[in-house]
């Protein structure tokens, strides 16, 4: 009777998987206890001014980023994770800032028959940072500025010999995530034309107003940069490109004393919830931990590590037990160039095929309107599926863009799905990477709502019956590179080549 009834049993398992498509979502009353617990009080709010308030900014190397691997340690234990482990890596260099001082000085003509008149020196200070990552510069004196426009080729031949001067950059204000993206392609080719030149230096003008000041780097793997640079406060980087347009020559003072240092030691915190029967197989809910110093890094990306702590803690309170083991990782070094992600995405490479989705939130508290997919048409019909439960959110799109910039990207390089939040801009850009990325910019109530999507997303994903979709082959991810017009985009990152000589990414 036994073998009859098992045959049944079988024979209807099949049935309601051809009903419902080859590959089933998780049990819908799953989702939902999930989804209702996640939106219930928690310690969210708690745990991220621990994070912010009072550990403050978090940069690999220094005191705060330690303090903060042993925040997500206890916070993870505490959220009721079967097991929680760090696992380190190394960043090529330590660095930090001193304190950067700049000011200019501008030359104008009074009337000579006015008492005091004739050639009359001004001077004012210059609010100014250094570029992460960027080496340090002795104090000079009395350097030219010259304006560089857009630093475009065109506009640093115009500028004409700019050997041994400060070059300043004009920019634009940051309103759209696709002024974010051409910051940084901007920023390389600019560098690259500087060093050609000899520039002493490179003044950024920020692309924020109300002389809000931020922090960013162009190292692509913790490595120093090539010259000094500084990003100056909008009004004075202004005020500078007039007094130059009208004739008056300006000179700056510059100190950047940067203080540099050999290999460091980093961490990235990862925590379990132990898969009950495909343990093996895994789904990885992701965000970086670290941040810049000038403010707290909350919206960048303290509330998003405080979200993953709060989607294990979810999961456990409702009781629901997935399928395959969920993994939460704290990853680290991902300001100065994804370091974390990519080294845990290496070191787990032999493991990779029983990945069944990486899941990554680094855009604020703005509201998340769907998930990017990697380029992944395969994955996106059940993808529609794992969303539905998501609607109340509004949560309803999903995008075949293969996204850089994140913790998915050496996943998604590796031939994992992978699901990066889309999110609305919100009031993330004005305060990114700022002395304003603070607590009191989170949007809680909107954070909540992440919560339950992204410990939603994570338990539908572990519970499918089968993968989402295969890992797929170095050829298969570069087709869909080119399928998608990204390739133009690595190359300006600078990733194209280590993809080409196989030091990034899948090797077959």
């Amino acid at each position: 009777m036994r073998t009859v009834k098992a045959w049944f049993l079988l024979f209807a398992f099949i049935f309601s998987c051809n009903a419902l498509g080859a590959n089933p979502p998780a049990n819908t009353a799953d989702i939902n206890q999930v989804i209702q617990t996640a939106l219930q009080p928690s310690p969210l709010e708690t745990n991220l001014h621990r994070l912010t308030d009072e550990i403050g900014g978090r940069v690999p190397g220094t005191i705060g980023m330690q303090h903060a691997v042993a925040w997500g340690m206890q916070a993870f234990t505490v959220a009721g994770a079967d097991s929680v482990h760090t696992e380190g890596f190394t960043i090529p260099s330590s660095w930090a800032e001193g304190d950067t001082e700049m000011s200019a000085t501008t030359a104008y003509q009074v009337d000579p028959t006015q008492v005091g008149g004739g050639t009359v020196l001004s001077s004012f200070r210059v609010r100014a940072v250094s570029v992460a990552w960027a080496p340090a510069l002795a104090p000079v004196k009395h350097v030219p500025i010259v304006d560089v426009g857009d630093g475009t080729e065109a506009d640093f031949k115009k500028a004409g010999d700019f050997s041994g001067k400060l070059v300043l950059v004009h920019t634009v204000v940051l309103k759209t995530w696709d002024d974010l993206l051409g910051e940084y392609v901007k920023a390389l080719p600019v560098i690259g034309l500087a060093v050609k030149g000899k520039a002493k230096a490179v003044a950024f003008m920020a692309t924020r107003e109300h002389d809000i000041l931020y922090r960013h780097t162009n190292a692509s793997a913790g490595e120093i940069d090539r010259l000094p640079m500084v990003i100056v406060a909008r009004e004075d980087g202004e005020r500078i490109a007039r007094l130059l347009a009208s004739g008056n020559l300006v000179w700056a003072d510059l100190s950047i004393p940067n203080q540099i240092g050999g290999p460091i030691k980093s961490s990235n915190v990862v925590a379990e919830i132990r898969g009950s029967e495909l343990p093996d197989e895994f789904v990885i809910l992701g965000a970086h931990l670290d941040s810049w110093e000038l403010g707290t890094g909350a919206l960048d990306n303290g509330c998003n590590a405080a979200l993953v702590v709060d989607a294990l803690r979810a999961i456990k309170a409702a009781g629901v037990k997935p399928r395959r083991t969920i993994r939460f990782i704290l990853f680290s070094g991902e300001e100065e160039g994804l370091i974390g992600s990519r080294q845990y995405a290496y070191n787990h490479r032999a493991e990779l095929d029983k990945a069944a989705g990486v899941i990554v939130f680094d855009s604020g508290t703005g509201k998340t309107t769907g998930f990017a997919v990697g380029g992944r048409k395969d994955v996106v019909s059940t993808a529609k599926d794992l969303i539905a439960p998501l609607a109340q959110f509004d949560l309803k799109e999903l995008k075949t863009d293969m996204e850089w910039g994140t913790d998915h990207f050496d996943f998604m390089l590796e031939g994992v799905p992978t699901f990066v939040a889309d999110q609305q801009e919100a009031n993330y850009l004005e305060n990114y990477h700022a002395i304003s990325d603070t607590y009191d910019k989170v949007d809680f109530l909107q954070l909540k709502k992440h919560v339950a999507e992204a410990a939603a997303m994570s338990v539908g994903l572990a519970d499918l019956y089968a993968k989402i979709g295969p890992r797929l082959t170095r050829d298969q991810i570069e087709q869909t590179m080119r399928e998608t017009n990204s390739v133009e985009m690595f190359k300006a990152f600078g990733i194209w080549d280590d993809w080409v000589n196989g030091q990034r990414g899948r090797q077959k």
